[in-house]
């Protein structure tokens, strides 16, 4: 399996043109892996085995519930935040002192799990799930990825927030690189699919069983009880399939009653589809009252994540 000539080829090209316009001459190399990342050490992106042919992305929406980078409009997003780290690696942006003093210190123990505050302004949201948060080097990578994309309004979207002083630092780091070879060069590949001997069952196995430790809460657990079931009516669509199915109006509405923002909706949907595929769930009672019932828990569950200031979210 090879990047060149598959169908996230054309994504890369794209990165490298935007970086080439920016005048940074970095074009992070790329490899295949389990998933996306761009380690410490290494200015290149490792792009998941799923990308790489239709069968795999088939099997990976059926497995997972979604495809991570599955379009271009996404892929773009995640390039451009892993991008972000390599830019960071390449030229040790995290020892300048403007980096520190603006996104605190790269040296902070990255967490396992981390408590977002959705309200907050001092973070841009790009990738979702609030994960400017999760940790200083993540910060950037995700303003990194905002001031980059083309024709990106940042400076009147996030006008008055106080991330748009990490946008300014992002902005002005990124003029002092304007065609400055990088410092760190290595092109190593680091876990490359070629090195793993599990099978796809295993590898899916395993991935499954993570998520299912993924956000315990027993007043959770009790709210998606009383609405879903693992018992399977004939002829009735799993709630992972009516959530797809209604999430564009589901996402509209409790925002709109809830006061609450479209994007926290999202998420929330995000957590709950996950849940109700890895766990083979089924909405309780008949199909016709199914939007509605669907539509309270989702209310319930977002009061519930804003009452524990956000889902606990797994990095």
């Amino acid at each position: 399996m090879s990047i060149t000539g598959s169908s996230i080829e054309p994504q890369v090209e794209r990165l490298y043109a935007e970086l080439a316009e920016r005048g940074i001459k970095l074009r992070p190399h790329c490899w295949v892996s389990l998933e996306w990342f761009s380690p410490d050490g290494v200015p290149g992106i490792a792009v998941p085995f799923y990308l790489l042919h239709p069968r795999l992305r088939r099997l990976e929406r059926r497995m997972m519930r979604e495809v991570d980078g599955g379009n271009e409009k996404w892929a773009m997003r995640i390039l451009r935040h892993e991008a972000g780290h390599a830019v960071d690696t390449a030229y040790r942006l995290r020892r300048r002192r403007a980096y520190r003093d603006t996104f605190g210190s790269p040296s902070v123990p990255y967490p396992h799990e981390y408590r977002p505050r959705p309200g907050s302004r001092r973070f841009v949201q790009h990738l979702g799930l609030w994960y400017a948060q999760s940790h200083p080097t993540e910060d950037f990578a995700e303003t990194f990825a905002v001031w980059l994309r083309p024709l990106s309004p940042w400076r009147s979207h996030y006008a008055g927030w106080p991330a748009l002083a990490k946008l300014e630092c992002v902005d002005d780091l990124m003029h002092d690189l304007r065609g400055v070879p990088a410092v760190v060069r290595s092109r190593a590949h680091i876990e490359p699919l070629v090195a793993d001997r599990h099978t796809l069952a295993e590898h899916y196995a395993a991935r499954i069983a993570w998520y299912h430790r993924d956000s315990r809460s027993p007043r959770r657990d009790r709210l998606i009880a009383r609405a879903l079931t693992t018992e399977a009516t004939p002829g009735h669509r799993t709630a992972a399939q009516l959530l797809r199915r209604h999430k564009p109006r589901l996402r509209r509405e409790v925002a709109a009653n809830l006061g609450a923002s479209e994007y926290e909706v999202h998420q929330v949907l995000r957590w709950l589809s996950l849940r109700c595929v890895t766990r083979g769930l089924y909405l309780r009672g008949d199909q016709r009252s199914a939007a509605r019932r669907l539509e309270r828990l989702v209310t319930a569950l977002l009061a519930d994540f804003h009452r524990a200031r956000g889902p606990r979210v797994a990095v």
